[in-house]
């Protein structure tokens, strides 16, 4: 390789211009007539493009490589470095193109065959579908229900891209795309993907040589506007390994299919939130922020271009073991503004001062100088400044201060990265693509500030005065001026003289650094002159035309109502493809639930949320089947993909919209039995990660049968990479999650159930990890789906812990469970003074321990949790003079209200249930001990009792117990929270008594040699009754309290009374540590 061809100009034509004499090569530029004075034409040979060729003129560059003997040609990036065609035109005048082969540029060259590749070995990527026009457009952005992006098939540089969120503006958006892909590559083709929200912008520089691969490093571009880069870092800061790893292998992966040979980048959307990944395109060329891992890897990578390109091998270069060394920050200098609503206005005129930061681990890429001026056709980029250093936190530092040393004049973009720099928000990396348009008001402002010192000076300067507007001359009294508001082209006039003109309008389109902008009129009027044409170069303020306004222009208020009351024909479609999927339009599936005694599920939503207050997510979905069937008939077969949901609020009038918030969702049992597609297991994640991030209560129907097949549309396996049950799992502890089960609920909708905080079965209900089908394939027997899983069988079992009659019922109980986690209600209660006569006086008479507990809370506040399980223990939710509360006590009516294995678990978890949502305890305790004997022992007891000592002693939040009768050993121990002294108060009523055992054994075991001696079986028996007199006596409720170990003996009629003062007595707002789990048994 002698003499090198640059295809390319500015600062990477200077930059290959380097890497190329370093290796001894001859570097020749070529330049357009706009060009002339850019400064790659002094620093080698250059040659310039006649007959208005520009740098996308192939054939007129290839006859100057003919014509000076060039043996290399390098693409730089941009222009022609994408295309397969150039690339083998190249090829075949024996020029050696510096770059991937042409069969590689025309896989990435095109995004979407790219994005096919990635689908085709299995890398993760967005909904997407080519365009042919805006309706493509509209039909997709009904089918995936949110905001979509166009994008070019070719290109890069945010150009011939456009977020669309809402469909009225999908046309403009299209043809704007259209123009500016067709002007920055030649090649107008488009398609469409979903948006992803809230992600970070990933890149992986790989390096190949046609065999072997690679991985340079990692790149973050999120800090973005409007698609463009402003700032780009290597490596991605606070990426854990596993992101880290997984995107390497999905870039190495898609390498190695394309026998990569040179550069390419693959670029990925990374949503922290979710986890999850998704590729987006690859850039086979040298992309503008390969500086920055150039910087952190001490590598040439330009240099290495030129090394593969004459024949060398990855392993040749000796680069494989290279580690990447600190942290490096490339700023892009652009002599543009930013208007508070994103436009872009390049800056006019000639450089006035350009000053770049200097010193260890600095470095300036440009092509600017005092005197140069910008052309308006291309980029507004002047240069990239580069800053290396240490650590993240000292590299950001570095590049803070080094920004403080940068002047240009014009200001350019300048003071707004030094604004973007200053963010607290980038300490921890906190950013993400919309970051930038999200916060550019405040940034803009910011900017303001920082760049005023610079506005002074230059106003101060000689000259600095003169005005780049057209003269004045030309106005009248009362006309209006369309300007310019930055140096452009004029692409398109919308008006001509004498034509009629609205406020709003569009009059013209103007074109800079090939982006778009479409200018208005300021008022109704007419347009009394044009005083430019189309193709002309503008300055900025230069005016256009001229409109005289007239009077009464604006719209009669006749004329705004109707056109309130019109429906636009776009609206109409979305009305009558919403109204296919309400229960209205389906009648069939309505009355098949009606046979079966059910609701549908937007009837149960409808119930359970507020009137008026459900949004739903998610409706335009429809199954993942587009193979098998036609659009039109899956939205009829699958509408919303069988998954209601959204967020609402439950018990608004009782709590206030604040505390009611709550999102909601049911799987549809008419839509392919309820379920779960990818559509819907997609639905379900996007609306996990909304509750997570507003900490949202959920309530979810999980009638189904789970895994749905036959959803050919997602390229997939098992499907054992999604997140849905991790993510729901993941709210454990953190808000509370309702479950209700009506008729069949098997597998992965099953696993939701057993996986929420409280769970809700209907009498009809059958609840299994497998139904039918699964366990006659497992060769286990043939079995109804009434058999595998009854509701009265699962309520006994503890999976169930609420078994009501029907849906309405479990509604009810729902919104009523929900209640304790939103607030105070007004109380009413029974006379305490019958809580005197609820314990019997004989000592061994059994009593109802719920009759109690009725009368002590609030009148009708009592909601049982696992009722038909661990009888032994009662557990529920109350409330005492309105405040919620958790409430669990023994059972005398069930093994004397020993704790049982079963009644340790159900106690335990109800521990961490009311520990989790900061809910207090009261324990009322009547237990002669934890169970013994072989039996009991058999049920492995040492473990599960031992649960309620170490659950309490986990716990957080306050816990009461009153001892109402018996409070004998390690068992009392467990229901006071592991101590009589590690509650807030533990009193005892009168009738309570007290022993390290149960009386009748510790007087049987301690004096057992005493009462053996005697003969006599009469006077024996004579002599156990004195010593259990004594013992009775000796653990009695005040003897306790006078010895301090309990805190006071009441009257029970006091009890609420020390429970609301005890209540009253907690700090406001304390802080407390998050139970990470609320284990699901």
């Amino acid at each position: 390789m002698q003499r090198l061809l640059i295809a390319n100009r500015g600062e990477i034509a200077i930059r290959i211009a380097g890497a190329a004499l370093e290796q001894g090569i001859q570097p020749i530029g070529i330049y357009t007539p706009e060009d002339a004075e850019s400064l790659h034409t002094t620093v080698m040979e250059c040659l310039p493009l006649l007959n208005s060729s520009t740098y996308l003129d192939g054939a007129a560059i290839l006859e100057i490589a003919r014509d000076r003997q060039i043996d290399a040609l390098h693409p730089g990036y941009g222009f022609l470095s994408e295309s397969a065609s150039f690339a083998r035109q190249c090829e075949e005048a024996g020029i050696v193109f510096v770059g991937p082969s042409p069969e590689t540029l025309e896989l990435y060259g095109n995004k979407w065959k790219a994005i096919e590749q990635a689908r085709e070995l299995g890398v993760p990527s967005l909904a997407h579908r080519e365009l042919s026009s805006s309706e493509d457009a509209g039909q997709f952005m009904e089918q995936i229900g949110g905001p979509i992006l166009l994008k070019a098939n070719s290109g890069g540089g945010g150009r011939g891209m456009r977020l669309v969120r809402n469909a009225s503006d999908l046309e403009g958006a299209f043809l704007a795309c259209k123009r500016e892909a067709e002007s920055s590559t030649g090649i107008s083709l488009l398609y469409v993907e979903e948006y992803l929200e809230q992600c970070r912008h990933i890149e992986v520089q790989t390096l190949g040589d046609g065999e072997n691969i690679y991985v340079v490093g990692l790149r973050d571009c999120s800090l973005q506007r409007r698609f463009q880069k402003m700032i780009e870092i290597a490596p991605a800061p606070f990426l854990s390994n596993e992101i880290e790893e997984s995107l390497k292998q999905y870039a190495l992966q898609m390498a190695r299919a394309a026998n990569l040979r040179s550069l390419a980048t693959y670029e990925f959307l990374y949503q922290p939130h979710s986890n999850r990944i998704v590729f987006i395109e690859c850039n086979p060329r040298l992309q503008v922020e390969h500086t920055v891992t150039e910087e952190t890897k001490n590598l040439d990578l330009v240099g290495l271009q030129l090394l593969i390109s004459s024949g060398k091998s990855i392993g040749d270069l000796e680069i494989e073991n290279r580690k990447s060394a600190g942290f490096a920050i490339q700023l892009r200098i652009n002599l543009e503004r930013i208007a508070t609503d994103g436009t872009i206005h390049p800056d006019s005129g000639a450089i006035e001062e350009l000053t770049f930061p200097g010193g260890p681990g600095i470095r300036q890429d440009s092509h600017g100088y005092v005197g140069y001026r910008m052309p308006s056709s291309y980029d507004t980029m002047l240069g990239k400044l580069i800053i290396r250093g240490r650590d993240w936190p000292s590299t950001l530092r570095k590049a803070r201060d080094a920004m403080k040393q940068m002047r240009v004049v014009p200001v350019g973009n300048t003071a707004l990265l030094r604004a973007m720099l200053a963010r607290p928000e980038l300490e921890e990396y906190r950013v993400h693509t919309s970051f930038v348009d999200m916060h550019l008001s405040d940034l803009l402002k910011s900017a303001e500030t920082l760049e005023a010192p610079i506005r002074r000076s230059e106003a101060a300067t000689p000259g600095a005065e003169a005005s780049t507007i057209a003269s004045y001359e030309e106005f009248h009294d009362g006309l209006e001026a369309i300007r310019s508001p930055m140096a452009a082209r004029l692409l398109h006039l919308e008006v001509s003289a004498g034509d009629y003109v609205r406020k709003g309008q569009t009059v013209a389109i103007v074109s800079a650094m090939k982006m778009e902008n479409q200018l208005s009129s300021h008022c109704h009027g007419f347009v009394e002159k044009i005083g430019v044409n189309e193709g002309q170069e503008l300055e900025t303020n230069q005016i256009m035309l001229l409109i005289r306004p007239v009077e009464g222009g604006e719209e009669s208020e006749e004329e705004v109502i109707q056109d309130l009351e019109s429906i636009p024909d776009s609206l109409a479609k979305l009305n009558h493809r919403r109204q296919q999927i309400l229960d209205e339009s389906r009648p069939r599936a309505v009355a098949k639930r009606r046979k079966r005694k059910q609701r549908t599920a937007r009837e149960n939503l409808k119930d359970l949320c507020d009137p008026g207050s459900f949004l739903e997510y998610g409706d335009m979905a429809i199954a993942a089947q587009r193979r098998r069937h036609s659009e039109e008939e899956l939205i009829r077969l699958s509408p919303a993909d069988g998954l209601v949901a959204g967020l609402g609020t439950v018990n608004g009038t009782l709590f206030g919209e604040a505390s009611a918030r709550c999102a909601a969702m049911s799987y549809d049992y008419t839509v392919f039995a309820g379920t779960q597609g990818a559509m819907n297991h997609k639905k379900t994640d996007r609306l996990l990660q909304v509750v997570a991030r507003l900490e949202l209560p959920m309530v979810t129907f999980t009638e189904g049968g789970g895994g749905r097949p036959g959803e050919i549309d997602v390229p997939a396996v098992a499907g054992l990479d999604i997140h849905t049950f991790r993510q729901y799992a993941s709210l454990s502890g953190v808000v509370p999650r309702i479950a209700i089960a009506s008729g069949r609920c098997f597998a992965g909708n099953a696993a939701l159930f057993g996986a929420s905080d409280i769970t809700i079965a209907t009498q009809n209900a059958t609840i299994g990890m497998g139904g039918p089908v699964m366990i006659k394939g497992g060769g286990l027997g043939n079995y109804r789906a009434e058999e595998v899983g009854p509701a009265a069988m699962q309520y006994s079992n503890g999976v169930v812990d609420i078994l009501v009659e029907d849906e309405e019922e479990a509604v009810q109980v729902a919104k009523k469970a929900l209640s304790y986690f939103q607030g105070e209600l007004p109380a009413s209660s029974s006379d305490g003074r019958m809580l005197r006569h609820c314990i019997p006086e004989n000592r061994r008479r059994a009593y109802d321990m719920h009759r109690l507990i009725s009368l002590l809370i609030d009148s009708e506040s009592f909601l049982e949790l696992r009722g038909g399980f661990g009888r032994a223990m009662i557990t529920g939710l109350a409330r005492i003079n309105g405040m919620p509360l958790g409430l669990m006590a023994n059972n005398p009516n069930c093994n004397a209200g020993a704790i049982d294995a079963d009644a340790a678990d159900k106690a335990s978890r109800f521990m961490q249930l009311c520990d989790a949502h900061g809910i207090p305890l009261l324990s009322l305790c009547d237990t002669p001990g934890i169970m013994v004997g072989p039996d009991a022992e058999s049920t492995a007891l040492v473990r599960h009792a031992a649960r309620m000592f170490l659950t309490s002693a986990s716990i957080s939040v306050p816990m009461f117990t009153i001892v109402v009768r018996r409070g004998y050993g390690l068992g009392a121990m467990a229901m006071a929270g592991g101590s009589f002294h590690s509650t807030v108060f533990t009193v005892a009523w009168p009738t309570g008594e007290f022993g390290a055992m149960g009386l009748e054994g510790e007087v049987k075991i301690g004096f057992q040699k005493e009462l053996a001696e005697i003969q006599d079986w009469d006077a024996r028996e004579a002599r156990y009754q004195e010593l259990l007199k004594e013992a009775i006596h000796r653990g009695r409720a005040t003897n306790m309290a006078a010895y301090l170990e309990i805190d006071s003996v009441i009257d029970p009629a006091d009890s609420r009374t020390w429970l609301i003062r005890g209540l009253k007595s907690l700090p406001p707002n304390a802080t407390r540590t998050r139970r990470p789990m609320v284990d699901s048994w």
